[in-house]
């Protein structure tokens, strides 16, 4: 059986990255990517305690299934708002992305 600390690990590694990700990105697509890797290293950490504490309460699946949903949420909100600054400005770099001129 695996041990809860390499669970966690694995998960800290993963936020991480998605953190380094969200930071050190110039491109909004790359940037949501980051912060879906980072809700997919929460999802690990609820799953992993749910097993190792207490099996028998669906609680920690019940908080994964709505981490997955605000994840689908925030994708498609994104995603959509990517696409309206693409069209308006003709990319999708961050730092060129000034909603304030006109």
């Amino acid at each position: 059986m695996i041990p809860l600390s390499w669970y966690v690990l694995v998960s800290a590694a993963l936020f991480c990255i998605g953190l380094f990700g969200v930071l050190a990105r110039r491109n909004a697509v790359a940037i949501l990517m980051a912060v879906e890797l980072m809700l997919n290293a929460v999802n690990v950490n609820l799953v992993a305690f749910w097993r190792y504490g207490e099996p028998q309460a669906m609680a920690g699946q019940v908080f994964a299934l709505i981490v997955f949903t605000v994840a689908a949420a925030e994708a498609a909100v994104g995603l959509a708002l990517f696409i309206a600054i693409y069209r308006s400005r003709d990319t999708v770099a961050v730092e060129e992305i000034d909603l304030m001129k006109g």
